[in-house]
């Protein structure tokens, strides 16, 4: 097993560490260890929200989770000989739930894992127009299997990933996400939940950075939500065993942070909680490519390389979505109203079948299904689709002249 550099306990909150992560992105945050190029380790991570969410029957824990202090990432870890200009490579080599196997403990990834709708209060989701309150699934891990009690008829293989791992961006850099990121909040100041995040004190944690530095981190600190130009919170779920990824390096040794571990995800994570969450470890290697950035061009984002572990499902049912709103409104080549239309049509379908809207929604969200662009050039319509596995259900889900195999598929816990 490779050495482990940065350690957690999952019985203790990351502020509580001996060695603590950190939840925002800063240039200054301090070093929580150093690597060699060519070296292979061990990284343990907390779940996102530092385990705010409870293995239980209600959702009050998830309309009511402090998202100040998330996401809660371990690191940073430095590469000895990383310059500003060269490309980190990163080759996943191991990851999945904490280790040693603890069932049923408190924590997430202790056996388990959730999938949760946020309240449109606190971020909503891909559909909070139509979904704005709170509600979750618990599932339960068998290997690489997961089942839910909220969600019961499905079981199905994960592709575990992490969903944020990224390098600390330069002051510049970091400038330039808080000055656009101000100006989009801007176009909407009272918009609920609102355009974007703006650097936070409340709840920042910086490493073991203390006084005037915790402070400066925490002012200018850039929220961990979205993806940027360092890496960040991707979500991609084929970011699995086996993958390379080339994350441009901003600082000096690159400072490589990351965690929120997830057991399975549909693609789009459209909850915003949409995977599977928990707690566990990731195995990496590291190595540089000096100069690589000018090299190959990748001036924005990182690159990579998808690894070749997933699920061996070969059909689907897929929906298709246009980009027509609800009330008939016309927009132009608008992906993003095109796959929402696809996830609300999946959605109506699995209503058939007896679950209802909040469970189809939060499995759209944790199960492998498959989001494509399939079209953004036809005028004025672009087309997007959704691919549902049939496999993962114990029923058929395809239409037949029998009609859907309706029946009481039980509920996902609701806020009170």
């Amino acid at each position: 097993m490779p050495e482990t550099v940065f350690e957690v306990d999952q019985s203790k909150s990351m502020r509580d560490q001996a060695v603590p992560g950190h939840n925002r992105w800063h240039p200054d945050i301090p070093l929580a260890t150093m690597v060699r190029p060519g070296s292979e380790f061990r990284v343990e991570c907390r779940e996102w929200t530092d385990s705010q969410i409870g293995n239980n029957d209600s959702a009050n824990d998830v309309r009511d989770v402090d998202l100040s202090g998330a996401h809660m990432l371990s690191g940073p870890i430095g590469v000895e000989g990383a310059e500003p200009g060269d490309l980190l490579v990163v080759d996943i080599l191991d990851l999945g739930p904490c280790q040693p196997p603890q069932e049923y403990g408190d924590a997430p990834g202790q056996g388990w894992g959730y999938t949760g709708i946020f309240s449109r209060e606190n971020g909503g989701g891909f559909l909070t127009e139509e979904y704005p309150d709170a509600a979750k699934a618990i599932w339960d891990f068998h290997g690489q299997v997961a089942t839910s009690r909220h969600l019961p008829g499905v079981r199905y293989t994960g592709i575990t990933h992490p969903g944020l791992f990224g390098t600390a961006p330069s002051a510049d850099l970091l400038a330039r996400w808080n000055r656009r990121e101000r100006a989009l909040i801007a176009r909407d100041p009272d918009r609920v939940p609102p355009l974007a995040l703006p650097p936070l004190m409340e709840n920042s944690l910086g490493g073991q950075a203390s006084g005037s530095l915790a402070e400066q981190i925490a002012e200018e600190g850039a929220r961990t939500v979205p993806a940027r130009e360092n890496g960040g919170n991707h979500d991609i779920k084929n970011f699995t065993r086996g993958s390379r990824v080339y994350y441009p390096v901003h600082v000096a040794d690159a400072k490589l942070s990351g965690g929120d571990l997830h057991f399975s995800q549909g693609d789009g994570e459209i909850t915003f909680c949409g995977a599977i969450e928990m707690g566990g470890f990731i195995d990496f290697g590291v190595d540089l490519i000096k100069g690589g950035m000018e090299t190959y061009g990748v001036t924005t984002n990182p690159i990579f390389m998808p690894g070749n572990v997933e699920p061996r499902y070969s059909e689907f049912l897929t929906f298709i979505g246009i980009s027509v709103d609800a009330d008939d409104t016309n927009e132009y080549l608008d992906a993003t109203l095109a796959y929402k239309r696809a996830c609300l049509n999946a959605v109506e379908y699995l209503k058939k079948f007896g679950y209802t809207g909040e469970q189809a929604y939060l499995l759209l969200g944790s199960a492998p299904i498959e989001g494509r662009v399939s079209g953004v050039v036809d005028i004025p319509n672009a087309c997007c689709s959704l691919y549902l596995p049939t496999a993962i259900f114990d029923f058929d889900i395809r239409p037949s002249a029998a009609g859907p195999a309706k029946a009481d598929r039980g509920m996902s816990a609701v806020a009170s």
